[in-house]
């Protein structure tokens, strides 16, 4: 079964839980720097894979909002799903 086949909603529960995944893995590192719990070289890594787990759930995202014959509400979720993983993207990338 590809991926274009499976059920929007539950691409968008995928996106969703990868998402939180990627964020959390990014403040790792953050919240280290103010406590300095390890050391900040030991742990940098985690960055690199919030950011490809955060694009990973903005792509899926994507596809759901490019198939066609799915219901407005998930639509407007998919929308909001972007908005707040590009915002969030985006305050990683400027916060590295």
């Amino acid at each position: 079964m590809k991926l274009n086949d499976k059920d929007p909603q539950q691409l968008l529960q995928r996106s969703f839980t990868i998402g939180i995944v990627g964020i959390i893995l990014c403040f790792i590192p953050l919240i280290n720097n103010v406590t300095a719990f390890a050391e900040p070289e030991k742990i940098f890594f985690l960055n690199g894979f919030g950011l490809a787990a955060q694009f990973m759930a903005l792509s899926l995202a994507i596809l759901v909002i490019r198939k066609r014959k799915i219901p407005h509400e998930t639509k407007d979720k998919s929308k909001r799903m972007i908005i707040a993983l590009s915002v969030s993207i985006l305050f990683f990338f400027l916060n590295t």
